[in-house]
């Protein structure tokens, strides 16, 4: 509980006491006034304060205004203990608001402890601590054990486990070693690392995850922006109401003053909007904090709604579905010796970091003499060209090879080939495989479970690797050899053809940074995927698990399902009470229940975003 909170709690309790104190005194006329405004305003001076000091901004028709006029009205019609109770369990209610909202705050805020203090780096010989946006790309940062992993880099020298759980919500450790990339927000559990800084501090991933959580809460939803405008429209109306109420059936049928005048008062209580203008915003902040503390990175309250309605899920295979960690597997040579067709596809690929690329020059094993490489030129979607010792050497897939004229052989063995060639010469091919990532199948199956209807899968590798991934996994689709502007072209396809619903689109390359873009919901591997990608989508997963993916749909689900259970609720209350209060049914306790009460449940209900995600889980 905040300061500010506990000093609200004292001024209830305190107000509370005085007003039993006033009630049971035997205090008759003009003593029963001071008796029963000290606990009033004890308790209620905020409320008037803010009251003159939205009017004096323009902002008159707000529930500050609406207490104040109530309470006020009261007095004087010498109400004087409903005043006081009336203020008193407002500002119960309010109080209890607070806490919820400072509780879904603090599920988000707990993000927020992942920014690192300081950065260690040697300088003359000495250990110096500096901020972490002092450290260049290329510089070496020591890592103490106990210590967050201040940017993203490379282990040059050490090896430990690292606590990822403030990024992934995972709480099993990862272990480290030598050549291992590490990200910022981690936490170096063991031994001593060396790590070379490969990004400035603005663009690691500790400041690009606290950009997005910051910005999450500007990007209202639909259903918010609705309440912001509803309420705009609603005080006004029912204040406006309210003077009617109590002038008019005095004027027209000779009513009592007091009489109309206390149903007005009572209709002003009835009607403030609290629990709806507080509720909903607090179901999408719980919903955004809780699915936060899964490793899930919602940006904004705007994508609950489409989340939930998700019906088709869009899968890029490499790094998505499957690990992106490729082996060699066969070697095929024509025309030229194993060694021969590595070395040649080696070199090849010596300037390109593309996991294909990796897997290649790791099979090589030895040190690949880039004086040898020219003319290096990538070719989006089927490979590479190169001048090797002064021939000209193609490696990539059976595409490249058609458009230069080249006669390949297709592979029996499930996986992606690299086909080379040197001088329109065919050198033979390599057989490359990935592994499917643990959790896929899964994924797959709790999606169908969450109510997915459709999963798809596009690839741009050959289609007897696609296929036996996606008869592997059980999707109910798959598109083999697609380039980068295929993909598009194939979800805009599949965007025009879906009857109802949302279509969400899974990736973690740079190359999926449009497809992203163009889906309803873009959804990315935040732990390894590419910056363009993450800074497209509208999801971010930070554990790279598939499975996550499921668990954001039913926390979209669930939040926007408690949404809906607030607007009925509160709205059905409303009326029913304002009906009754407008014809004299109603008094200022059923006023009272119809404003705090209401808002008290809504905001219960609206909190099991946050503990509906902890059971999940």
């Amino acid at each position: 509980m905040t300061k500010r909170q506990k000093r609200t709690l004292v001024r209830i309790i305190l107000s509370g006491v005085l007003l039993v104190a006033a009630y049971l005194l035997p205090l008759e006329g003009w003593w029963r006034l001071p008796a029963f405004a000290v606990p009033y305003l004890l308790v209620g001076w905020d409320v008037l304060w803010g009251a003159v000091r939205n009017i004096g901004h323009g902002q008159i028709f707000d529930e500050n205004f609406l207490m104040s006029i109530a309470t006020i009205g009261a007095f004087a019609l010498q109400e004087f203990p409903e005043a006081v109770f009336v203020m008193l369990f407002y500002q119960v209610g309010e109080l209890f608001q607070s806490y919820a909202v400072g509780k879904s705050r603090r599920s988000i805020s707990q993000l927020m402890d992942i920014c690192p203090d300081y950065a260690n780096i040697r300088r003359e010989g000495e250990l110096v601590q500096v901020e972490p946006d002092e450290v260049q790309i290329g510089d070496i940062i020591v890592v103490k054990p106990g210590e967050k992993v201040p940017l993203d880099g490379v282990v040059v020298s050490g090896s430990s486990s690292l606590d990822t759980a403030a990024l992934t919500g995972e709480s099993l450790p990862r272990s480290i070693a030598e050549g291992d990339d590490v990200v910022s927000g981690c936490v170096n559990l063991e031994g001593l690392l060396e790590v070379r800084v490969t990004k400035e501090f603005g663009q690691s991933t500790v400041s690009k995850i606290l950009e997005l959580v910051e910005n999450s809460a500007s990007k209202k939803a639909k259903t918010e922006n609705f309440i912001t405008k509803f309420a705009r429209f609603y005080t006004p109306c029912v204040v406006g109401a309210a003077v009617l109420l109590a002038v008019l059936p005095p004027l027209l049928f000779g009513g009592e003053w007091s009489e109309w005048i206390e149903r007005a008062l009572i209709f002003l209580v009835i009607s403030c909007p609290c629990a709806l203008v507080i509720s909903v915003p607090l179901s999408f902040f719980g919903g955004i904090g809780g699915a936060s503390r899964l490793g899930i990175l919602i940006k904004g309250g705007n994508y609950f709604e489409v989340l939930a309605k998700a019906e088709t899920v869009v899968f890029d295979k490499t790094g998505t579905l499957t690990k992106g960690v490729f082996r060699v597997t066969a070697l095929h040579p024509e025309n030229c010796t194993k060694e021969q067709l590595i070395e040649t596809a080696a070199l090849a690929e010596s300037y390109s970091d593309h996991p294909i690329a990796r897997s290649v020059k790791e099979a090589y094993g030895k040190t690949t003499e880039q004086s040898r490489v020219a003319d290096v030129k990538e070719l989006a979607g089927r490979g590479i060209s190169a001048v090797i010792d002064g021939k000209t050497v193609l490696a990539g897939n059976d595409k490249l090879m058609k458009e230069a004229g080249v006669v390949c052989h297709a592979c029996h063995k499930v996986g992606t080939a690299v086909h080379v060639a040197a001088e329109g010469v065919y050198l033979g091919h390599i057989v490359i495989s990935d592994e499917v990532k643990e959790d896929a199948k899964a994924a797959i199956g709790l999606l169908k479970a969450a109510g997915v209807n459709k999963t798809v899968m596009l690839t741009g590798d050959e289609t007897a690797v696609g296929e036996a991934v996606a008869q592997e996994l059980g999707l109910d689709e798959a598109y083999t050899k697609l380039l980068p502007a295929d993909k598009v072209e194939r979800v805009e396809a599949l965007l025009n053809g879906k009857k109802s619903g949302s279509l969400l689109f899974v990736g973690d390359g740079i190359n999926d940074a449009p497809v992203l873009s163009r889906a309803d919901v873009g959804v990315a591997m935040g732990g390894m995927g590419s910056d363009a990608a993450i800074e497209a989508a509208d999801v971010v997963l930070m554990d790279d698990k598939p499975s996550k993916i499921a668990a954001a749909v039913k926390i979209a689900k669930k939040t926007m399902r408690i949404v809906r259970q607030n607007i009925v609720f509160a709205l059905v209350v409303k009326f029913v009470v304002l009906a009754l209060g407008a014809l004299g049914l109603a008094n200022m306790w059923a006023a009272v229940f119809a404003d705090v009460g209401v808002s008290v449940l809504a905001v219960l209900n609206a909190m099991r975003t946050m503990a509906g995600v902890k059971a999940d889980k």
